[in-house]
């Protein structure tokens, strides 16, 4: 796993910008469809296609540490994490950049690094209802999913499930994985899930961490 501080560089649209900010403050979370450059997004698509043709891809499991187990019964994607070794993931790492630094800006959050992987889904996979950070245990503070599958079918499934904070069992929002729409939620506070998808589906999820390092203890352990 490669963690990157990142740069800015990569221009996202400042009103859409301004909508995802005033979206987390409100309801701590946003759905923006068309917010990522669809020659960005077909680029990063081929190459996770790649990726998944050359079985370079790692399935992805639950828990960290010891308590990493995989489980295919809970969530069913292959991961890798982002590098800066070609154009198109140094294009999405600068575009994070910047609304890092957007999010600090705004609304003061201290965050000093970002994380993100590839998601691809096979067809039947699906991610059960979960939380990205528990309070007062980690340090991620805002997830993010940028979509990669042009022209997804409405048939096809593999919806991402937005709940309330306040009540886990309300569903907020559906959001179809078609490229180009960006999703971004508060990490410890807004349960989601993946539905069965019904076609390989490809994705980047991402984190925006804090430092939470104390004395000597380092925090991440990953």
């Amino acid at each position: 796993m490669t963690t990157t501080t990142l740069p800015s560089g990569t221009a996202l649209p400042r009103g859409r910008l301004a909508e995802l900010v005033d979206a987390l403050v409100a309801q701590g979370w946003y759905v923006g469809e068309g917010f990522l450059p669809a020659e960005l997004c077909a680029e990063l698509y081929r190459e996770v296609t790649t990726m998944a043709d050359h079985e370079a891809l790692e399935q992805a499991g639950i828990g960290r540490g010891q308590a990493h187990a995989l489980r295919r019964d809970i969530r069913g994607d292959a991961i890798r994490w982002l590098d800066r070794e070609s154009r198109a993931r140094r294009r999405y790492l600068e575009a994070m950049g910047e609304l890092q630094q957007e999010l600090n800006r705004a609304l003061f959050l201290g965050l000093f690094e970002y994380e993100a992987h590839f998601a691809r889904y096979p067809a039947g996979a699906f991610y059960l209802r979960h939380l990205d950070s528990f309070r007062g245990r980690a340090n991620r503070v805002i997830s993010t999913v940028g979509y990669l599958n042009p022209g997804w079918p409405a048939e096809a499934g593999g919806e991402m499930v937005i709940f309330s904070a306040d009540d886990p069992d309300r569903e907020v929002a559906r959001v179809r994985p078609e490229a180009g729409t960006f999703a971004c939620f508060l990490a410890e506070s807004i349960p989601h899930e993946v539905l069965p998808t019904r076609l390989p589906r490809a994705s980047i999820a991402g984190w925006f961490r804090r430092n939470a390092s104390l004395g000597s203890r380092v925090d991440p352990a990953h």
